[in-house]
């Protein structure tokens, strides 16, 4: 009776498919700080800032008589979850740079154990290129998904010009507005189409249509256990928006048709036939209908319209073929790009594909569906994932905040593309498979794709859309 007392809310679905046995989920966050943290009280923090955010943060996953799971609340032993690594001291910062990416991708990959509550915290109290102190949050999955993740991080952080003040976002509305009955009516003529073939493409592309193997995607195994390495790259907000002023489109449309012309021309580089494989990026989705983020009560109340939780779902979306028209005008990539975007977003698929794994699940069981998850992430060549995050600078107890990125962590793919902003600028972490990707080169493409992009804008004239 007692321990039926301490049970508390039963385990979503998703979050059911991320901790099972052939699929369990990690999501990295890395604030970079401004200053040293080795006087930052975190044990205090996670006790009276942390761990009151969500009961999920003290429970752990317990398996009901009836086979259902559900939280179970235990008392939490802070030093069980608070990691501080000893590099050796008076080394230089590259030194030190390197040893935190090696350490970075060392934890990234190791499992959580299964009786504390999932999630773990490592203080690098060691300088590198990027910050004078690190802090890395590994959450599982299972817990919430990055939009309940990062609230929960965020409202730990103040703005560092007035605490007072909340933090803001960028705004997620298009640059240019439309008439409600043109969008109804551009929605009426192609929903009905494309939701029946992305749907259709998405449910053959989960079953039995593997994408060709290519230097990023190792084969049909997975790569799950395989060591990795995560690197990233920073591109100026600014000039993302120059970008997409003169080409008509939007961020997102830029930043992931730089990383897909940039991974192309790296796989073109590494072998010439894969410039026009069959290749698809799972990109990975919010399915709230709200902008911008909520606070933690409004995510904790079931009524709002933002709910606490994993409310994700997935698109297949073909990475654009790198032909010699798009070779010689890059630009032509980025268009194609905003197209197919555009066109996956005027489909129900998303929703339809959400309703069939719960349906499975109820038929099937959780394990087979993630199964099934696991088997669409293995099909596909890379994973995307995008977060917004603040304009301001924040701080985390009077230690500013310099950076912030985040990666997924513990599927089968060989290639994880996540995306970040803050602070004007745009953070593209990549998490690759060690010893088949080769991250500096791919890091190169990437870098040399933005300045090729950058340029070819430049020289359109400005009325010229």
């Amino acid at each position: 009776m007692e321990l039926e007392e301490q049970i508390t809310e039963p385990v979503s679905p998703v979050g059911q498919y991320f901790n099972s046995s052939v699929l369990r989920i990690y999501i990295i966050g890395i604030l970079e700080f401004e200053v040293p943290i080795h006087d930052l009280q975190t044990m205090s923090l996670l006790q009276h800032v942390f761990l009151p955010i969500n009961p999920r943060f003290s429970s752990i996953m317990v398996q009901g008589k009836n086979g259902e799971k559900r939280w179970k609340q235990v008392e939490v032993n802070l030093k069980d979850h608070v990691k501080t690594p000893i590099f050796p001291e008076g080394k230089t910062v590259e030194y030190y740079d390197k040893l935190f990416l090696d350490y970075l991708s060392t934890i990234s990959v190791e499992q959580l154990p299964q009786e504390r509550p999932l999630w773990q915290i490592h203080m690098i109290n060691y300088p590198t290129n990027n910050a004078s102190g690190t802090v890395i949050f590994k959450l599982h999955h299972a817990l919430g998904d990055g939009y309940s993740l990062m609230g929960a991080l965020l409202s730990c952080l103040q703005r560092v010009d007035d605490p007072s003040l909340p933090l803001s976002f960028p705004s997620l509305k298009p640059s240019k507005t439309e008439s409600l009955s043109k969008r109804r009516f551009s929605w009426m003529l192609s929903s009905a189409f494309n939701t029946a073939s992305d749907f259709a493409w998405s449910v053959v592309k989960s079953s039995i249509l593997n994408d060709d193997k290519t230097p990023i995607r190792a084969g049909d195994e997975g790569s799950d256990f395989q060591p990795i390495s995560i690197s990233n790259l920073a591109f100026s907000i600014d000039q993302i928006k120059d970008i997409k002023s003169k080409l008509g489109v939007t961020v997102n449309d830029v930043v992931t048709g730089i990383v897909l012309y940039g991974t192309r021309l790296y796989m073109q580089d590494m072998d010439s036939k894969s410039k026009t494989s069959n290749s698809t990026a799972l990109v990975l989705l919010n399915t709230r209908n709200i902008e911008g983020y909520q606070s933690i009560g409004d995510m904790l109340n079931t009524k709002t319209g933002g709910p606490w939780g994993n409310k994700i779902s997935f698109l297949h979306v073909p990475i654009p073929k790198l032909s010699e028209t798009r070779i010689s005008n890059p630009l032509e990539f980025i268009r194609e790009t905003h197209n197919i975007i555009k066109r996956k977003k005027q489909s129900l698929a998303v929703a339809l594909t959400g309703t069939l794994l719960d349906i499975e699940g109820k038929f099937r069981g959780q394990e087979k569906v993630a199964k099934h998850l696991r088997g669409t992430l293995t099909k596909s060549s890379a994973v995307i994932s995008t977060l917004v995050g603040p304009v301001q600078q924040m701080s985390l107890a009077n230690h500013p905040v310099k950076g912030l990125y985040f990666t997924l962590a513990g599927g089968p793919e060989s290639l994880v593309i996540s995306m970040m902003s803050y602070m004007g600028v745009i953070r593209v972490t990549l998490k690759t498979e060690k010893d088949f990707i080769d991250e500096q080169k791919l890091k190169s493409c990437i870098q040399g794709a933005f300045e090729t992009i950058l340029k070819a804008t430049r020289e359109i004239p400005v009325e010229t859309k």
